[in-house]
C-alpha cells in the first residue's frame, strides 16, 4: 500500500512547515491529486488520520483536490482533457501529445495557528 508511505511524506511536510513557523495546531491540508497519480482517495484519507495521531496535525481536514488529465498536442496545438487515457489528440487524432496536468501529488496549501 503506497498511500502509507505518501501520508507518511505530507505528515513530514506538514510537521516540518509547522515546526518552521511554531504553529500549535494544523487546521487544514489541501492536497493536488492528479488523476493519473494512482493513489486510492480513502486509503491515503485512513493512513494520514492513523499517523497523525498525537501530532499537531491530528483531526485535521485533509482536503483533496483532483486535477483531471490533460494533454497538449504538439501537431495541432490544442490542449484538451485526456479520456479513458486515450492518448490521442480527439481535434486530429495525433499521439504526439504532451501531458499537461493530471501527475499532480502535492500539499497545494496548509493552514495552521
Amino acid at each position: 500500500m503506497h498511500e502509507m508511505a505518501i501520508a507518511e511524506g505530507i505528515l513530514d511536510i506538514v510537521l516540518d512547515y509547522a515546526a518552521r513557523n511554531q504553529a500549535t495546531k494544523v487546521t487544514k491540508i489541501q492536497l493536488l491529486l492528479g488523476e493519473m497519480s494512482g493513489v486510492e482517495t480513502d486509503a491515503l484519507q485512513f493512513c494520514f488520520e492513523a499517523l497523525s495521531k498525537k501530532t499537531l496535525a491530528e483531526g485535521t481536514n485533509l482536503t483533496l483536490h483532483r486535477v483531471p488529465l490533460m494533454g497538449h498536442c504538439k501537431d495541432c496545438d490544442a490542449t484538451t482533457q485526456i479520456e479513458r487515457y486515450r492518448f490521442l489528440c480527439p481535434h486530429c487524432d495525433s499521439a504526439n501529445l504532451e501531458i499537461v496536468s493530471g501527475r499532480e501529488l502535492q500539499v497545494e496549501f496548509l493552514e495552521v495557528e
